[in-house]
């Protein structure tokens, strides 16, 4: 792989040893993805920040990385495992070691963000921007609707592109690869977020490529759809991104009919009921709560209910009075977190779970052992609230 002058002295030590750490990972995964160059992004958002899924392993690779790295390009940073400014009942070691990794983090530039859902509490760069995303949904969906250009990155790799500004010119960063492979033929009707979560999930299971065409899906799809859509290509494959009207060329058909759906549903749902209500896996915006809020009309949650969001999605919605209007109807506010990564929802705590969101239900299943109850939006509050 070339590297320019530049990059040579990065790697080879002159700029720290963080910067140096961060080039011999681009330049292994360059290699791995017979990337030709490195180029230049714009943006970084880096995950790796819960203590329960980096642990101390991961901590002390902050440490190290934090004694003279800089990043290079506006980072922002996912979720952690609480709420910064409403402790819970956590243990001191963890609350302890999750602040440093935070910490860690912001010594070297990265700002605070705590946020899967960059895109909708930072400025969009302009159309075909290099960013790197280390966030599977926020990755997909910056591909799919937002006409930025990143590869589904890993911790280590969009912290390294932190570091440098850089990343391997590869997979869906050349035009070439980000034309659809496969079609996926929609033959459902899709009525609600939840509908576009399984497809989604169907999606990314089925298609093991870079980039796959969605059928039937409006222009006007609204953006918890589309997060809901892309949340769920990024939990069940390495599929990237996704387009969402008819390919131009004659393609590999796979049909998505009611069959696959309910067969989706079925491998995700593993309770007919729930303890808890989450929304918030992508993290809810602005738009998503004050939804909640209208269609909630004053009545309350009969089941406890937590919804995860960005801090800043929750200060403007505070400005409006949605949060006391919820908070009124039972519902905690979580942010800085999420349903999928904060230890707050364990087998521990819970046996099941209600929730719309296919992520979710996915890590509870898997990571948490939690079972979950998936039902759409207007369900939950149909069947959950007086």
């Amino acid at each position: 792989m070339h590297l320019t002058r530049d990059e040579e002295k990065g790697l080879y030590g002159e700029y720290g040893e963080a910067t140096s750490t961060a080039y011999r990972i681009l330049v292994a995964i360059g290699e791995a993805t017979d990337a030709e160059k490195l180029v230049p992004i714009k943006w970084a958002h880096v995950s790796g920040v819960n203590y329960n899924t980096i642990g101390d392993s991961g901590l002390e690779f902050l440490r190290e990385i934090s004694k003279d790295g800089k990043v290079r390009v506006n980072t922002s940073l996912n979720p952690m495992g609480f709420d910064r400014e409403n402790l819970p009942e956590l243990s001191p070691e963890f609350i302890e070691k999750q602040f440093e990794i935070a910490s860690a983090y912001e010594k070297i530039g990265v700002t605070p963000t705590f946020s899967c859902i960059p895109y909708e509490i930072l400025p969009i760069p302009q159309e075909g921007t290099q960013v790197s995303f280390a966030e599977s949904s926020a990755a997909v969906l910056a591909n799919s609707h937002l006409n930025i250009i990143t590869n589904k990155e890993s911790a280590l790799s969009a912290l390294a592109s932190a570091l440098t500004g850089k990343s391997p010119y590869s997979d869906l960063r050349i035009d070439e690869n980000r034309s659809p492979m496969v079609e996926i033929v929609n033959e459902t009707d899709l009525e609600n977020e939840l509908d576009y979560g399984l497809l989604g999930y169907f999606t990314g299971k089925t298609i093991q490529k870079s980039c796959t065409g969605i059928c039937s899906i409006s222009e006007n799809t609204d953006m918890w759809s589309l997060k809901s859509l892309a949340a769920g290509i990024g939990t069940s494959g390495s599929c990237g991104m996704f387009q969402s009207k008819k390919p131009s060329r004659s393609l590999e058909k796979v049909n998505y009919g009611k069959k696959e759906m309910n067969e989706t549903r079925d491998e995700l749902n593993t309770s007919e009921d729930g303890q808890l209500i989450t929304f918030g896996s992508p993290q809810l915006g602005f738009e998503e709560i004050s939804k909640i809020q209208t269609l909630m009309d004053g009545k309350k949650f009969s089941k406890p209910c937590k919804i995860f969001c960005p801090k800043s999605v929750f200060c403007k919605a505070k400005q409006y009075g949605i949060i006391d209007s919820l908070q009124k109807s039972g519902v905690e506010f979580i942010s800085d977190a999420c349903t999928c990564l904060t230890p707050l929802i364990n087998k521990k705590n819970y046996d099941s779970i209600i929730t719309n969101s296919v992520k979710a239900s996915y890590y509870m299943k898997t990571s948490n052992k939690v079972s979950v109850a998936l039902k759409s939006l207007k369900s939950i509050l149909k069947g959950y609230t007086v």
